[in-house]
């Protein structure tokens, strides 16, 4: 592939799990991490693509985590909503550390801070060149950060979600526990429903296969994985219809 090879991709939703900020610390950011994952983006940025990013918060709150010790739902939801702001406010730091425009949006109105969800606005920043966070989640407690990055996804008219996460994509079993697992390079979203394999959550899983946007499954720790995924090379697992 040459480097005069257009991406496959021209605008992407890349979902990040609060749990990749970490590095291999316990909880929290790591910086060195963070400005990793930044360089990771700026080189598909580099390439034109206009790129939104819905990221989590359970590096530094997990909504299911309180509920599971007696907090009430919704409340340890709103919460977690929170941490994935207070992480959309930090790469968005970094990533203006790097000369990378970036914009934050929050699904929740504190406008003291962030500023609120527009779609519009949103569509604008990413026409602009300017990388756009989603944080809050969807505003709505009971749904996850994958069903935010679905629904972002199709409201921006992103071409594909980017699921980052430990894993180099889907796999038959789990890898860590069968040897024989194989990575599946691409699988329909029905083959996937049949064998019951975890891509996203249902709902979010559902709401991509409505809507004909495609997922890659891929790993953010392997360098380069995230540009070799936007020019269309065999990189994680392709969920598509």
């Amino acid at each position: 592939m040459t480097a005069a090879t257009p991406p496959k991709y021209r605008r992407i939703l890349l979902k990040l799990s609060g749990e990749a900020l970490m590095g291999n610390d316990a909880f929290g950011i790591n910086r060195e991490t963070l400005g990793r994952i930044v360089n990771e983006i700026k080189m598909v940025t580099d390439l034109g693509v206009a790129v939104g990013v819905v990221i989590g918060g359970g590096n530094i709150f997990r909504g299911m985590a309180g509920a599971a010790s007696g907090m009430d739902r919704a409340a340890a939801d709103y919460m977690g909503m929170l941490a994935t702001v207070m992480n959309a406010m930090a790469l968005a730091d970094a990533m203006r550390q790097a000369g990378m425009p970036a914009r934050v949006q929050s699904a929740l109105k504190i406008d003291q801070v962030v500023e609120s969800y527009i779609r519009g606005k949103a569509i604008r920043y990413l026409d602009d060149g300017k990388v756009v966070i989603f944080g809050g989640g969807t505003g709505n407690p009971f749904f996850t950060t994958d069903t935010a990055a679905a629904l972002r996804g199709a409201e921006i008219g992103a071409e594909i979600v980017l699921k980052a996460t430990k894993v180099d994509g889907v796999y038959s079993a789990d890898p860590k526990k069968d040897p024989a697992a194989t990575r599946f390079a691409s699988i329909s979203f029905d083959e996937a429903i049949g064998r019951n394999l975890t891509v996203m959550d249902s709902t979010a899983f559902a709401l991509c296969r409505d809507q004909k946007l495609p997922i890659n499954v891929f790993s953010i720790f392997k360098a380069g994985a995230l540009k070799r995924v936007v020019m269309g090379e065999d990189e994680g697992t392709l969920v598509h219809c």
